[in-house]
């Protein structure tokens, strides 16, 4: 039975943007829908009017109106949005310049925030964006952010696509080959950066890599190092460099000269994991973002102009380039850089608190660790001016849904979304005016034509399948970089259904809308030919005291595959064959015998990537005796070396 966790109530309903905009619908196309199902079903049965509509309502700036809302609809591939349209990224996102807060930032190590009006934001991009001209730097040059989460970024995000350039970034935590591996594919000419960052106390310096990283990228002309973890960095070891300062013109009052482009011009370069070989350079183009963003922050979240939206993100992940689209809106965007859990568990909470944050976003598994911390954030803060929490990284369970209405606030819109750094966005997220069901995602996004397939490419619902798109959206990535031909592009999501978007996710669409996510579909397991998600034995087995993680993969076994559940054992606990008993008995009770692991080991650590994610496919080869192609994408690759040679897995 689904389990309802919480309503809008009738007056919020009213107020929300969703309304507003079905009204607006109403309005425009003479149509007189009520719910979100029927304007959902809308969009994706007339998309180029539903994107036309977005186009109007997110009030996009653009200095030549478009003479086709969409070309080539039929082709996947092939389809173009809003042609004839130019626009600027940066302009759109500056389109407020009054005294009203655009960022707040605050370091894990700082006693005081960092505020900046939009006044002031304009001036600071209008600075850099006239440095980044008398430099030479021009349409389509790549400028590459090797940065923490903080204003300086964002100003330099800013003022590199007002040009035209292409920004790209990653956090300053990746080692020299896992940065060379990215930005060496795309050749920037500038490079921006921190001396250095912090992370649980401790201070890292990030100066003696960012030199390497100049000697292996020899198109980098300039290194700009932003003072942070010290006022008077010494850069003196790192070639090309120049300070912030100094590189920032003096002049104030400046106007920015934006440069408008097609829809479709790049704005952004985004990587995949990279943990099967070399990451792909994903490029995305500015329109098809911004009016993407649009849709997901007004509609989907609910943001005005009055919000403080806030998500524990780094700048190598694609929720950054999300929550910055935020500006567009007017909204004041909390940045943050540091540990979650540091100076106490509930730092974030704190800040807020302190800081009247009314959107809260964050990852499946910093709710779960949360928890099991035993924090209480509605008791311990005031939370009183939160609506939202959005939830994205990995499937959130039952239990992390339970979690967020008992322990941190009752009325609260509980979102967990899901999308990809693909898309730069999401297929399935909230509705403002819609239920929240345990364990699943509250819809669909508007004009995302998302369906359950299974092997033969037949839709299903209430039934398990590969999540896949059938129409083509704004946000599709315009090309791969360095895939002239598309092959890489096409391979990657085309090459199991024909004209159709396979996104690599094991999902359930329910009869009402809603959709469950049971992990990648790559890492689903089949013992006995029956197909079983990841999510569901991580949402057991870690719900016990006993396991503070886990991970699962299949072994091939005897002309099958049999289920191998690693676990990472909570402080002063071990593996006895009752805690055994226990596992299976909870995984039996809660899911099907099918689920139950044919062998459970104790590990000391799981593997994961700089950006989160359980790799269940890295643990499958080692376990396969197969390499591991890119070990640079994982935060701990050392933690690969306890799955090998498990004499546990010999019999």
């Amino acid at each position: 039975m689904r389990k309802l966790l919480w309503e809008p109530p009738e007056e919020r309903k009213k107020q929300a943007n969703m309304t507003r905009f079905m009204e607006f619908v109403n309005k425009k196309h003479g149509r007189n829908f009520t719910t979100y199902n029927e304007l959902y079903q809308w969009s994706i049965e007339n998309a180029p009017a539903f994107w036309e509509a977005m186009w109007e309502f997110g009030g996009i700036i653009a200095s030549r109106p478009y003479d086709r809302v969409v070309e080539n609809f039929e082709d996947m591939l092939g389809s173009r949005w809003f042609v004839g349209a130019e626009l600027n990224f940066a302009e759109n996102l500056l389109r407020y310049r009054d005294e009203h807060t655009a960022l707040i930032f605050k370091g894990e190590a700082m006693e005081e925030p960092v505020r900046l009006t939009c006044a002031g934001l304009y001036d600071q991009v209008a600075r850099l964006a006239k440095s980044l001209r008398e430099m030479g730097v021009t349409v389509g040059d790549r400028v590459a952010g090797f940065m923490p989460n903080m204003i300086e970024t964002v100003v330099a995000m800013l003022a590199t696509t007002s040009i035209g350039a292409i920004w790209s970034s990653c956090s300053p935590d990746f080692g020299v080959k896992g940065v060379y591996d990215r930005f060496g594919q795309i050749q920037p000419r500038l490079l921006f950066c921190a001396n250095g960052y912090s992370y649980n106390g401790k201070t890292y310096d990030s100066l003696e890599r960012v030199a390497g990283i100049v000697k292996e990228i020899p198109s980098i002309e300039r290194v700009v190092v932003v003072p942070y973890t010290g006022r008077e960095p010494d850069i003196s070891r790192v070639p090309k460099a120049v300070h912030y300062q100094e590189f920032l013109v003096a002049e104030e009052g400046l106007e920015i000269e934006f440069t408008r482009l097609p829809f479709d011009h790049p704005v952004y370069i985004l990587y995949s994991s990279g943990t099967t070989g070399v990451p792909k350079c994903i490029v995305h183009g500015a329109g098809g973002t911004l009016i993407q963003h649009l849709k997901e922050l007004i509609l989907h979240t609910d943001l005005k102009r009055e919000d403080t939206i806030f998500y524990f993100t780094t700048c190598g992940w694609m929720m950054w380039n999300w929550l910055v689209s935020s500006l567009a809106v007017g909204a004041t965007v909390l940045l943050f850089d540091g540990s979650p859990f540091y100076p106490e568990a509930g730092a974030l909470w704190k800040l807020a608190q302190d800081e009247g944050i009314t959107v809260f976003g964050t990852s499946a598994k910093y709710l779960a660790s949360l928890e099991k911390a035993g924090v209480k954030p509605g008791k311990s803060y005031n939370l009183s001016k939160l609506k939202a929490i959005l939830s994205t990284g990995s499937p959130l369970p039952v239990e992390s849904f339970e979690y967020v209405y008992r322990d941190i606030k009752e009325d609260v819109c509980l979102s967990s979304i899901s999308g990809g750094t693909d898309i730069i966005s999401c297929f399935a997220l909230g509705n403002p005016i819609g239920p929240v069901y345990a364990g699943e995602l509250q819809c669909r996004g508007l004009g995302m034509k998302v369906e359950s397939y299974d092997p033969d490419g037949k839709p299903l619902i209430n039934r398990k399948g590969e999540l896949v798109c059938t129409a083509p959206f704004p946000s599709m990535p315009v090309y791969f970089w360095n895939d002239p031909d598309k092959k890489k592009y096409r391979s990657t999501y085309f090459d199991v259904y024909p004209n159709v978007w396979r996104h690599g996710d094991y999902v359930e669409i329910t009869d009402t809308g809603g959709v469950i996510i049971y992990g990648r579909s790559d890492a689903t397991l089949n013992p006995g030919g029956v197909r079983i998600g990841t999510a569901e034995i991580y949402r057991v087995v870690e719900s016990l005291p006993e396991i503070a993680d886990s991970i699962v993969v299949g072994q091939d076994w005897d002309n099958d595959v049999r289920v191998i559940l690693f676990v990472k054992l909570a402080e002063g606990v071990e593996l006895t064959g009752q805690l055994i008993n226990k596992i299976k008995t909870a995984i039996r009770e809660n899911t099907t015998p099918r689920h139950v692991p044919a062998r459970i080991i104790a590990v000391k650590d799981i593997p994961y990537t700089l950006n989160g994610k359980k790799v269940e496919m890295a643990v499958r080869n080692v376990i396969h005796n197969q390499p591991v192609l890119n070990k640079d994408a994982l935060a701990n690759p050392e933690a690969l070396e306890y799955f090998k040679n498990l004499s546990e897995l010999q019999s």
